[in-house]
């Protein structure tokens, strides 16, 4: 939906299944439409789609754009944004380390995302322009060899001259955002800044990577890693990171004494990778755990010391109230929100990303899915509205 400051917000359609063209829009006419008939019924409605490469590739057929613009039409809908990460399969199935194949050093990736680009220049309301989302590179685990980093700058100034042209015969304010996650060859907000530094080195007269690539902020990951929004912002103004997205989405925080652990086994799952991030209060110091798994077996072995967090890449609803075994980062959220009120321009495109709803435990799963996304767009809007930013 259209925000009064500028900003489009919308709730990304990889919670649903589908990984053909026909399954995307069969979840588009079956669960969109009604999250939109309960929170946005007579104003244009933000949809932020999720295409992998199959379906990307069936949509690119002509007929198929063309009924798919005149449906949004028809439905008063628009899209701002892609979720350009999974290329493949992305529910039902063993994910975990996969969702990063291809990865940026692979000419998939890169033609993938050329597609992408294609279907939003058709597709992006000329207003809002687009933003695509993108893996932070590879998965740390999957470089072996130097020369992998450089494959993936090249890959990426090839991006940049794409979405460039693209940007010209279009019209449309488009751009990608690399999103920074757990464990991944991009990580933190720092890591983040000083890879595109080194892009910038390769040719520094060529300034069109300021507008055209940047971040995709997700609130989760980020949060995992301890960071601050007020320091991450400040990080990214100050090196003129362009922010292309940011992904409202919240992580468990828990202090894992017996009973948190034993409760956290219910978010144990053979789909998603579910990285943990363990920090000493006394300390500072960190550590990382591959997944959840990997966590709690060696916690039974080692049991976490007093005054220790865990941070755990879990997206769980936006709405989920905290009890006394778990809670959320959603007040990485809050904070973030009540720094863009002061500097509203840093960023137009927002997406409730909370795509766990199938392996969610019960007692925080709604049975619907639409009344999940209904209850995330009431929490996101309220938390707006408190900032007056109202829909329009």
């Amino acid at each position: 939906m259209k925000l009064g400051n500028g900003w489009h917000l919308a709730y990304c359609t990889n919670i649903h299944r589908g990984e053909s063209w026909s399954q995307t829009l069969g979840t588009l006419n079956d669960y969109t439409l009604r999250v939109r008939d309960q929170v946005c019924p007579d104003k244009a409605y933000a949809i932020g789609l999720r295409l992998g490469a199959k379906a990307a590739s069936e949509l690119a057929e002509p007929s198929n754009l063309a009924a798919f613009r005149k449906w949004l039409a028809d439905h008063n809908c628009y899209v701002f944004t892609i979720n350009g990460f999974p290329y493949g399969s992305f529910h039902g199935t063993r994910v975990k380390e996969d969702v990063y194949r291809p990865d940026w050093t692979s000419r998939e990736r890169v033609d993938y995302t050329k597609l992408l680009f294609r279907l939003l220049a058709e597709l992006a309301d000329p207003e809002a322009g687009g933003s695509i989302s993108t893996v932070p590179c590879p998965y740390k685990e999957f470089i072996h060899h130097p020369d992998a980093i450089q494959q993936m700058r090249v890959h990426l100034w090839e991006m940049v001259d794409y979405i460039s042209q693209l940007k010209k015969t279009s019209g449309k304010d488009l751009h990608l955002g690399l999103e920074p996650e757990p464990l991944c060859f991009l990580e933190t907000s720092t890591e983040l800044v000083d890879f595109i530094h080194s892009m910038r080195e390769m040719d520094p007269l060529d300034d069109r990577i300021e507008s055209t690539l940047g971040v995709n902020y997700d609130t989760c990951h980020l949060a995992i890693e301890f960071e601050e929004p007020t320091s991450v912002l400040k990080r990214f103004v100050d090196n003129n990171i362009r922010i292309s997205k940011i992904h409202l989405s919240s992580a468990l925080k828990v202090q894992p004494d017996a009973s948190r652990l034993d409760a956290l086994k219910a978010f144990r799952d053979t789909v998603y990778f579910h990285q943990v991030i363990s920090r000493q209060s006394a300390t500072g110091a960190m550590r990382r755990y591959r997944d959840l798994d990997d966590a709690l077996e060696l916690a039974h072995s080692n049991p976490p010391q007093p005054g220790e967090e865990w941070r755990i890449h879990f997206h769980i609803p936006l709405h989920s109230p905290t009890n006394d075994l778990f809670s959320s980062t959603s007040d990485h959220i809050t904070a973030l929100l009540d720094e863009l009120t002061q500097s509203q321009n840093l960023c137009h495109h927002f997406e409730m990303e909370t795509y766990t709803w199938e392996v969610l435990p019960e007692s925080i799963r709604s049975l619907d899915v639409v009344d999940q996304l209904v209850a995330e767009y009431q929490w996101t809007l309220t938390q707006l509205n408190k900032r007056s930013i109202a829909a329009v």
